[in-house]
């Protein structure tokens, strides 16, 4: 299924992306450390963002089959930036499950961050540390 994604640059370092679906918009800036003004998310912020929302989203999904509520469970992502090439190097980040859940029930739900297909659709050379806990 082909999702289109419209993106127009409107100036000042600014690109508006629209979500033919559900005509939704997203607004990206270029970043202060590549000499824009960061006053929102820059386009690897958005790959990192992509990363924790899908996690979080498989995770919900498998709990859901086993009846577990994920409501509350968090990702705290940081996006590490290399050089040469500029891309994203690593993101490392902390899943906060909620306290009601079983060690079992965590394991088992930390198996599927590799599932996530982001994850899955990201470079190779990309270093992904995520943690449960």
């Amino acid at each position: 299924m082909a999702i289109k994604i419209s993106s127009v640059y409107v100036g000042d370092g600014q690109v508006e992306l629209a979500h033919e679906p559900s005509k939704g918009k997203i607004l990206t800036d270029l970043p202060a450390d590549n000499g824009g003004k960061g006053r929102t998310f820059s386009p690897t912020d958005l790959v990192a963002a992509a990363l924790s929302s899908c996690i979080l989203t498989i995770m919900a999904k498998a709990a859901e089959r086993d009846k577990i509520d994920l409501t509350g469970a968090k990702l705290e992502i940081e996006k590490h930036m290399s050089d040469k090439p500029r891309r994203v190097g690593k993101l490392v980040g902390t899943v906060t499950l909620p306290a009601h859940l079983t060690q079992n029930s965590k394991d088992k739900l930390a198996a599927f961050i590799k599932a996530c297909p982001v994850h899955q659709s990201l470079h190779p050379q990309t270093v992904i540390d995520i943690k449960v806990q």
